[in-house]
């Protein structure tokens, strides 16, 4: 595997940064996910729009233009020979010293990782998979717009440890107000008499690329598509569950805090729209 780090490749074993980095002593910088599927990067344009909006937000100065970064992702992924995989495509706001001011950093910096990930096993897609909702809420939207993908996930974490310690690999985030935003890493839909729903944007659900992309999938089926509040007792009395991301695709859930969706089996509409988007995906 070949890093790339502001300008040179490093083996995996090799690929460093600065302890002074302000993306690793606050959480400062902004990133990516993004996939490779048959030697084609999924979205790219959709992917650098949003960093670079993210990078803007924050009065983070990205050291090259969103055309110089495509044709760099592009070298990195043929680089690394990747037909299918994930890119992590990460932008910090450099070294500094110790102190919080980012005007102490010189120049920000960009690393470029193409690997491998598989973050649900492949029955999962069949089967489906159980969430439960976390006591860790949604950071506010007049803290920090979710539509910032910054490199400070704590609170996501804290949310996916109450999964896992649960044995779910999800857990659905509330907001301030108790309403749905999005899982710790996917965006969150269901399905009720046969119409599509999922959390708006300023309940803090990230503007997901795979979200946009599924929405415009449903469309398509002529599945009708809201964007809405979303609460709790919605999820419960959902007829069907999926969530969507980068890294998990379109995958089922079956229950949420211990309530079965429909006869508890991926339903038709998911399937349905799952089929969709893997065509999508080859077609692209």
């Amino acid at each position: 595997m070949k890093v790339y780090i502001d300008g040179k490749y490093y083996e995996k074993e090799e690929a460093c940064i600065s302890v002074f980095d302000h993306g690793l002593l606050y959480g400062d910088g902004v990133f990516e996910g993004i996939r490779i599927y048959n030697d084609k990067v999924f979205k790219l344009g959709e992917h650098l729009v949003r960093l670079y909006q993210s990078a803007k937000a924050i009065l983070l100065n990205i050291p090259m233009t969103i055309e110089q970064m495509q044709k760099k992702v592009e070298e990195v992924v043929r680089v690394n020979k990747k037909r299918d995989g994930y890119i992590r495509l990460v932008v910090t706001r450099g070294r500094g010293d110790l102190g919080l001011d980012p005007d102490k950093c010189a120049k920000a910096s960009v690393i470029i990782i193409v690997a491998d990930i598989a973050l649900y096993p492949s029955e999962y897609y069949t089967k489906g998979i159980a969430i439960i909702t976390s006591s860790s809420r949604r950071l506010p939207v007049d803290g920090l717009d979710p539509r910032i993908k910054s490199l400070n996930y704590l609170n996501n974490i804290m949310a996916k440890i109450e999964a896992k310690q649960a044995g779910c690999l999800e857990a659905v985030m509330l907001n301030k107000e108790g309403y749905v935003a999005e899982c710790t890493g996917d965006n969150i839909f269901i399905i009720k008499a046969g119409e599509l729903y999922t959390p708006t944007t300023y309940q803090g659900a990230l503007d997901g690329i795979t979200r946009a992309t599924v929405l415009d999938l449903a469309a398509t089926l002529a599945v009708p598509c809201h964007t809405r509040t979303l609460s709790r007792y919605d999820l419960y009395n959902a007829d069907e569950c999926f969530l969507t991301g980068s890294g998990a695709e379109v995958i089922p859930v079956t229950a949420i805090d211990g309530r079965k969706m429909g006869d508890g089996k991926p339903g038709s509409v998911t399937r349905k729209l799952l089929a969709a988007f893997r065509q999508f995906i080859v077609a692209d």
